[in-house]
């Protein structure tokens, strides 16, 4: 464990009960946004072929000059 992770855990540790809990529902929120921010991304990755004909074409080359 790197000092930065271990200075983390013990102000966790210095936390009353009720205080943790909101620090786990914080953490909680965290990951949930940092998964939905990795599918958002890989699901437009993942399009990105299939859009390419759509985008790519000389009547919208007008937008991209923009």
């Amino acid at each position: 464990m790197s000092a930065p992770d271990q200075v983390l855990f013990d102000k966790i540790k210095q936390l009353p009960p009720q205080r943790l809990a909101e620090v786990e529902d914080f953490v909680d929120f965290l990951r949930a946004r940092e998964e939905e921010q990795r599918l958002t991304h890989a699901a437009a990755k993942a399009s990105e072929a299939s859009f390419a004909q759509v985008w790519d074409n000389d009547e919208d080359a007008a937008y991209d000059r923009m």
